[in-house]
């Protein structure tokens, strides 16, 4: 026997002091103790791979010590008292339902037996989130937007975070200060509700809004998009004349959106352009005119004029400052046209009147046609009846439109047609009908005529001279008439 042998066998004593050899029989001994290891180790193996571990939840119910069996049937009889908390506060109590689980889940329970096991019994606790195959959609979509809702209702009566925020005031740019609120950020709280679909109670932590603070970076960008804003200057062109609008003189309140866009107060952009307007616009004000003699008048604007419209053209240039643009023209103009619109604004020329105009002068009962500063044609006319107040209106007005031939109207003030004629030119500038026309009926042509003789309102042209001046009428230029 070796040594390795002596130290396993031994000797055996005997009962009168003597010993014996008695390898065989603990090497039999030393067998069935190994036999009994291994089917205790096997029997261990199986009973792990069989049973959950003892400190092992699914969706929060302990399956310690069962089978995949046993604990899916525990997760199928489990009631669900479906009631949530936030922090200590119970929002939420609804009916009580289960989980929904069925046979065909057993393959996932399964899984996550297998996925837990460990060699020797562990206590190890660990959680595992299971959703059912055919899951219940009360407590993913009803429930949760009971919850939604809730906290949104919450919120109401709860006091709201204070963002600081950078801004321009009065020409400066200041930082407001934040303050904290009690209002429930709803989307983070939802998220954490995701997490607990299947647990009996849902205790949610108090999730708050948190205010943007002073020296983040969202209002630092902020500042910055205000100290560039004031450096922006927008180049605003009015007919011939450009204004250089300078954002520091003329924004003195502003600031940014969320998503980092400007918004300016337009207060101080409206004050500049009604300035521009009263120096440029011509509607309403007096025409400075120099007549056919030479001799300058003034002449009160009536249909012919142009004016800024103030609230698009502030709009604009607000518009201008707050994307960065650095010029623009106008391009809102109203006036007394049918539809509100403006006539002169493109002409600047002879005080705005331009070359092309139609130049009558009651008094000398005559008119001057001019194309593009020539004179094209004068000829003798008559106006309207001065004794009967039919006179011909006085001021800057223009050709609406041009017809030949034409059927005219005409009555008496205020009263019902009493005549038509027919015509073979027909020129209007005013609303009420006044304009001009051949009038192949009148015989009297005096220069006094139109005192006791004269039309209702138009200037009758000789036949043979209007021809000549309705074709060097324009539509939509300039008739003086003084």
């Amino acid at each position: 026997m070796n040594n390795a042998e002596m130290n396993l066998v031994g000797e055996i004593p005997t009962r009168r002091g003597k010993s014996v050899k008695g390898n065989r029989n603990w090497k039999f001994v030393a067998a069935s103790s190994a036999s009994i290891i291994v089917l205790l180790i096997a029997g261990i193996s199986y009973y792990q791979a069989t049973r959950f571990n003892s400190q092992t939840t699914i969706n929060d119910i302990n399956v310690g010590g069962m089978t995949a069996d046993q604990a899916l049937k525990k997760l199928q009889t489990t009631v669900l008292q479906n009631r949530v908390f936030v922090g200590q506060q119970q929002i939420l109590d609804e009916n009580d339902t289960k989980m929904g689980f069925a046979d065909q889940d057993l393959p996932e329970v399964k899984k996550i037996l297998k996925s837990q096991w460990t060699f020797f019994p562990s206590t190890k606790a660990k959680g595992y989130h299971l959703i059912p195959e055919k899951a219940d959609q009360f407590r993913t979509e009803t429930m949760k937007k009971l919850v939604e809702e809730k906290l949104l209702s919450m919120n109401k009566s709860l006091k709201a975070p204070q963002d600081a925020a950078a801004k321009l005031t009065q020409g400066s740019i200041i930082i407001t200060k934040s303050k904290d609120g009690e209002q429930y950020d709803v989307s983070s709280l939802l998220k954490e509700y995701d997490k607990q679909h299947y647990k009996s109670d849902i205790h949610l932590s108090p999730l708050y809004i948190q205010s943007i603070k002073e020296n983040s970076a969202i209002v630092k960008n902020e500042q910055k998009k205000l100290q560039e804003l004031l450096g922006l200057t927008v180049e605003y062109k009015v007919q011939d004349q450009v204004f250089s609008l300078k954002a520091s003189e003329v924004i003195t309140n502003a600031s940014v959106t969320k998503d980092m866009k400007i918004t300016i107060d337009p207060n101080d952009i409206k004050n500049k352009v009604s300035e521009i307007n009263d120096t440029k616009s011509t509607l309403n004000k007096d025409f400075s005119f120099k007549t056919h003699s030479g001799s300058v008048i003034s002449v009160k604007g009536k249909g012919y004029g142009w004016a800024l419209d103030v609230d698009k053209e502030t709009a604009q240039i607000q518009a201008a400052f707050e994307k960065g643009e650095n010029s623009i023209s106008a391009s809102n103009v109203i006036g007394h046209g049918w539809k509100g619109e403006g006539y002169g604004y493109d002409t600047t020329a002879n005080n705005g009147i331009g070359g092309t105009y139609a130049e009558v002068s009651l008094a000398e009962q005559r008119i001057w046609i001019y194309k593009e500063g020539k004179l094209v044609i004068t000829t003798n006319v008559v106006t309207g009846k001065h004794s009967t107040g039919h006179d011909t209106s006085t001021g800057v007005w223009y050709v609406l439109y041009k017809r030949s031939p034409s059927i005219l109207t005409g009555r008496e003030l205020g009263g019902k047609p009493s005549y038509q004629v027919q015509v073979n030119y027909w020129a209007p500038f005013t609303n009420d009908g006044q304009g001009f026309h051949d009038a192949s009926w009148r015989k009297n042509w005096a220069s006094n005529a139109y005192l006791n003789d004269g039309s209702h309102g138009c200037v009758n042209t000789q036949p043979d001279d209007m021809k000549i001046v309705y074709e060097n009428l324009s539509t939509y230029e300039p008739v003086v008439i003084y």
